[in-house]
C-alpha cells in the first residue's frame, strides 16, 4: 500500500505546502517528458498478488504479523488487514519461455510460504475476497500493525465525515428465486481489506505509455469476465467479482452530497482516453486532495539540474492514494527512474497456473492493440469501455460486452474469435515461444469454452451445498475447503469438478 510512514496530525499548512510541492514534481516530470530521460528495459513481468489468511475451520486468521515472521521472506510483506499478506514477485522477461521459470518461481514461493504460515494452524488463500468474512472481521481492531494503515484510515474517514456505507445488489444464485443485498454500516475502511488482487506490471517508454494505458482501459470488462472470482461478502451471493464495487465504496471519501454533485470517487475507471502519462497525474492533482499531506526537502528541479534522478515524492505519495484501474507509476532505480502501467482489475487466484494465464493474455492483448493500424479506441467510446467493466464485474461469463465492429457479444464469443489471435500476436511480438503461448492462452480458451471462472465455481458450489441442506456459513466453509485443495493441486480452475 506504499511507504511507510508515521502517524501525525495534518494542519491547514501541511496541506497547502503538500499541494505547491506536488506541482513542483509535476513542473519537474514535465521537464523530463519532454528531454526524454526516462529508462528503457527489455519488456518483463512484474506482479504482485496479494492473499488471505485462514485457520483450521476456514475463518480469517488475524496473524499476518506471526505469519510473516514464520515465513522469513522479504518478498511477502504486510498488507492493510491483519488476515492479509502480498507476495511480491521478482520481475520475468517476457521472452522465450522466461515465463515456465515464473510459474515454478511463484509456485515454489507460494508453496514455502503455505508450509511456514502451517506450523502455527494456518493457510494462504489465494481468492479475491475471502467467502468466510464476516462483519465483525472488518473493523479497525483489524487493521495491521504499520501506522499508515491507521493515519489513512483516520484521513479518510475524517475526509468522508461519516461512515463507509456498502450498498451492494448481486446476482441470484443457481436456482434462487431473486438476487441477494448487502447494505450495511462500517465505522473503518477496513472493507477494503477483504479485496485482494492480482497486480500486474509493465515498464514502459513515455511516448507509448497513453497507447498502452487506453488499451487496458479498453479490455479491462473482458479481463473481468474471463478471471472474476469474488463473489461472497459477509455471507451474501453478490457480484461475481465483488472487489470492485467493494473497492470503490469503502474507500470513498465522498459524503452523499458530493456524490450527488458528481465529484470523482478515489476509486476511479477515468473519464476520457489519454494522449500522454502526463494527464493521469496532472489530473490527480487537479481533482483529488491531498490524504497524506508529507512534505519532503527535496527540490526536484535542483536534482535534475544537478543530472540526478528526483524522488518525486509528494507525486507518488499523493498518486498511491487514487485507485485507478489502471494506474500511472513513477518510479527510480540505481542510475534512473521510468514509469509503469500497473493494471488493478484482477483477483487473486485461482491457482498459480490460473493467474500466468490472466498475465498473458492481458500483456498479448495490450501488445497486439498497441501495435494495430487502427487504435481501438479512435472506434470505441470511453463510456462503453467503463460500462463492460460494470458489466463484467456484475455477470461475468453472463455479461453481454461492447466491441467495434462486433456490437453487443458475449466475453467467450470476443475472447474465442477476436481477442485470443490478438493475444498470440502480441506475445510472439514479445518473442514470447510458442509452447509458452499455447500453454497459457489455451487455458484461456478452455475457460471460455468451459464457461467456468473462480467465481462460476464457487458460487455453483454453495448452492448445491445448500440444495443439500447446508445453511450458507457451513456451505461457504465447506467450499472454500474444498476451494484451497483444488488451489493447491494446481489445475487450472475451468477443470474443478463440484
Amino acid at each position: 500500500m506504499g511507504d511507510d510512514v508515521e502517524h501525525r496530525v495534518f494542519t491547514r499548512q501541511d496541506r497547502r505546502a503538500f499541494r505547491d510541492k506536488v506541482q513542483l514534481c509535476l513542473d519537474a516530470m514535465a521537464r523530463m517528458l519532454a528531454d526524454d530521460q526516462f529508462e528503457l528495459s527489455e519488456p518483463h513481468i512484474g506482479m504482485e498478488v496479494e492473499l488471505n489468511l485462514v485457520d483450521g475451520s476456514m475463518r480469517p486468521a488475524m496473524a499476518n504479523g506471526e505469519v510473516l515472521e514464520a515465513i522469513a521472506d522479504d518478498a511477502f510483506q504486510t498488507e492493510l488487514g491483519r488476515f492479509n499478506i502480498e507476495i511480491n514477485v521478482p520481475p520475468h522477461r517476457l521472452r522465450d519461455r522466461n515465463v515456465f521459470e515464473l510459474e515454478e518461481s511463484l509456485r515454489a514461493s507460494l508453496n514455502s510460504a503455505d508450509a511456514r504460515a502451517a506450523r502455527s494452524g494456518n493457510r494462504l488463500a489465494m481468492v479475491g475476497i475471502l467467502p468466510t468474512l464476516r462483519a465483525e472481521d472488518l473493523t479497525a481492531q483489524s487493521i495491521s500493525a504499520n501506522p499508515r494503515y491507521s493515519l489513512l484510515n483516520n484521513r479518510m474517514l475524517e475526509t468522508r465525515g461519516e461512515d463507509i456505507e456498502l450498498r451492494i445488489v448481486g446476482t441470484a444464485l443457481p436456482g434462487a428465486a431473486a438476487p441477494e443485498r448487502l447494505e450495511t454500516v462500517f465505522d473503518s475502511i477496513l472493507p477494503e481489506a477483504a479485496c485482494t488482487s492480482l497486480q500486474l506490471h509493465l515498464q514502459v517508454g513515455p511516448d507509448e505509455f497513453a497507447a498502452h494505458w487506453n488499451a487496458a482501459q479498453a479490455i479491462a470488462g473482458v479481463q473481468v469476465s474471463l478471471a472474476a472470482n469474488s463473489p461472497f461478502l459477509i455471507g451474501k451471493a453478490l457480484w461475481h467479482e465483488t472487489r470492485l464495487p467493494l473497492f470503490q465504496q469503502a474507500t470513498d471519501t465522498r459524503p452523499q452530497e458530493l456524490v450527488n454533485q458528481g465529484v470523482r470517487p478515489r476509486v476511479w475507471f477515468g473519464e476520457r482516453w489519454i494522449t500522454s502519462i502526463f494527464d493521469l497525474f496532472e489530473e490527480n492533482s487537479r481533482y483529488f486532495p491531498s490524504l497524506l499531506p508529507i512534505v519532503s526537502d527535496e527540490d526536484p528541479l535542483a536534482v535534475l539540474d544537478a543530472g540526478g534522478d528526483p524522488a518525486l515524492t509528494e507525486l507518488r505519495m499523493h498518486n498511491g492514494t487514487i485507485y485507478r484501474w489502471n494506474r500511472p507509476i513513477y518510479d527510480t532505480t540505481d542510475g534512473g527512474h521510468h514509469i509503469r502501467l500497473e493494471n488493478r482489475v484482477l483477483p487473486a487466484g485461482p491457482t498459480v497456473v490460473d493467474t500466468i494465464a490472466d498475465a498473458l493474455f492481458f500483456y498479448g492483448t495490450v501488445r497486439a492493440l498497441v501495435d494495430a493500424d487502427r487504435p481501438l479506441w479512435s472506434q470505441m467510446s470511453f463510456d462503453a469501455a467503463r460500462e463492460n467493466l460494470e458489466s463484467a464485474a456484475r455477470s461475468g461469463f453472463t455479461a453481454r460486452l461492447y466491441w467495434p465492429e462486433v456490437g453487443w457479444v458475449s466475453p467467450q464469443e470476443l475472447v474465442l474469435r477476436r481477442l485470443l489471435p490478438m493475444a498470440h500476436a502480441g506475445l510472439a511480438a514479445y518473442g514470447v515461444a510458442a509452447e509458452v503461448r499455447d500453454k497459457y492462452l489455451g487455458i484461456i480458451e478452455a475457460r471460455c469454452l468451459a464457461g467456468r471462472t473462480g467465481a462460476d465455481w464457487q458460487r455453483s458450489a454453495v448452492a448445491e451445498r445448500e440444495r443439500a441442506g447446508q445453511d450458507r456459513p457451513a456451505a461457504l466453509a465447506g467450499m472454500l475447503a474444498d476451494y484451497l485443495t483444488l488451489m493447491d493441486e494446481g489445475t487450472p480452475v475451468h477443470g474443478w469438478q463440484l
